[in-house]
């Protein structure tokens, strides 16, 4: 594999991310447009407390797009609540 193909597979990949990314974030703005950002912190919070590396970045990513394309406002008061009830969540005994 040259230079140049490896370089446009890193391209493509990093397009199909993207498009991962914007899809994840139209699906939840179609779902309930209010909530779209705070629905994909409470999942980024929640992979981060499993400590799924990978699922809190997607989400993190997820949510950063929602609030890149919606126009529903959004409260940093009521992320870090959502964090401080998912870390919580985290912390209870299983079973």
């Amino acid at each position: 594999m040259g230079a140049f193909s490896a370089i446009t597979a890193w391209i493509e990949r990093r397009r199909q991310l993207r498009r991962l990314f914007q899809d994840g974030a139209r699906e939840l703005i179609e779902r309930d447009p209010a909530t779209a950002y705070y629905d994909a912190q409470r999942a980024a919070a929640r992979a981060r407390f499993a400590g799924d590396g990978q699922a809190f970045l997607h989400w993190a990513k997820v949510a950063a797009e929602v609030a890149r394309i919606s126009t529903a406002p959004m409260d940093y008061e009521v992320v870090k609540s959502i964090v401080d009830e998912e870390e919580r969540r985290a912390k209870l005994p299983s079973g």
